[in-house]
């Protein structure tokens, strides 16, 4: 049952911002902080007016039956409504879920190799091309923080940027472990094998989000090593921040400079810190509700891509998709299976608020 006073309030609170935003009289951060409200409340405006016209109709419609000409159109009229009701304030109770805050944030994407020697590595790289595929169709930009290659175009480890609106919103439900089962390039007998990769995503942290003080962290610098051309091995330009806390240490090489290498290696060191305090809070706020599809934890065995059979597999929501290749490739296919995963967790929130 909606609460409709809500809902006015919704439409309230709204003209308000607007009315603010439209005088002149507020600038800078109080400005910016009433656009993004407003561009809250304004995605739930047609909505909301959508659901009042139909309880509007719904009323004069049974008014109507009142009158004996008018009856069999009211009825008509009635039941389409009431059909169309519960539709509506199913999508209007999804829309009122309470947002990550984080959702709107660029992320950091972290892929590791894990069983399977060189075709995990191999596999490890598929799984980042596909990542960096769906980033650029969206119109987001990827930079790659630290790669650890293979001599096979493959990655021990990987840790890259996606910078865009929305981008963690999308790509959260990525982080557990993924399965590939086929024929490895380095296999001569032509037996499948199974392999793995394990992928985090962390939401990129602001500086507001994340202090980090300087008594807390070392950071050595040393010569760079791997890809990147002779200069790369030439100047001590490679960071490695340590974080006593926690002890997490975070390293960066890919960037030309000793400078670009230290904001980009604190920037994941922030988003890291930044998603265990998300995660410390989200298990002392949800003790006795565990997630079926967002728990994040990057030891779960989340999906499996089956070469053979050209499926894709995601065990969280039992969704098996035959379009490998285009998942792969970035595709529709990998919109739809992360369309499906944002769906089942909304309903998940629905029911435990029920």
């Amino acid at each position: 049952m909606i609460a409709e006073q809500k809902l006015k309030d919704i439409q309230k609170r709204a003209a308000e911002i607007e009315s603010q935003m439209n005088s002149g009289d507020v600038l800078g951060d109080e400005l910016t902080r009433l656009s993004k409200e407003y561009s809250r409340l304004n995605e739930l405006l047609p909505l909301i007016n959508e659901y009042f016209q139909v309880v509007a109709g719904i009323a004069d419609a049974t008014e109507m039956q009142n009158d004996a000409e008018l009856r069999e159109i009211a009825n008509e009229q009635l039941h389409e409504l009431n059909h169309a009701l519960p539709e509506i304030e199913k999508r209007l109770q999804i829309a009122l879920l309470p947002r990550d805050e984080a959702d709107d944030n660029s992320v950091i994407m972290e892929i590791r190799a894990g069983v399977g020697g060189e075709e995990s590595a191999l596999f490890a790289g598929d799984l980042y091309n596909q990542y960096k595929s769906y980033a650029l169709r969206q119109g987001w930009k990827v930079e790659v923080v630290e790669e650890n290659a293979t001599s096979l175009r493959g990655y021990k480890e990987i840790v890259f940027k996606i910078d865009g609106a929305g981008a963690y919103g999308r790509m959260k439900f990525e982080s557990g472990i993924h399965r590939v089962q086929r024929v490895p390039e380095t296999e001569a007998s032509g037996r499948i094998h199974t392999s793995a990769a394990s992928v985090a995503v962390m939401p990129e942290a602001k500086d507001i989000d994340v202090v980090i003080e300087d008594k807390d962290i070392r950071i050595d610098i040393f010569r760079a090593s791997g890809a990147g051309g002779q200069h790369v091995n030439k100047t001590d330009s490679a960071i490695r921040i340590t974080h006593f806390p926690t002890g997490i240490v975070v390293t960066c090489q890919n960037e030309r400079s000793q400078l670009q290498n230290k904001i980009a290696a604190m920037s994941v060191l922030r988003s890291k810190l930044y998603e265990k305090q998300r995660m410390e809070q989200e298990v002392a706020s949800n003790a006795s509700r565990k997630s079926m599809v967002g728990s994040g934890d990057r030891s779960e065995k989340i999906r499996t891509y089956n070469f053979p059979e050209q499926r894709v597999t995601d065990h969280r929501i039992k969704l098996t998709l035959y379009k490998l290749d285009d998942i792969l490739a970035g595709g529709l296919g990998l919109d739809e299976m992360i369309d499906a995963l944002i769906a089942a967790d909304q309903l998940e929130r629905l029911a435990s608020m029920e």
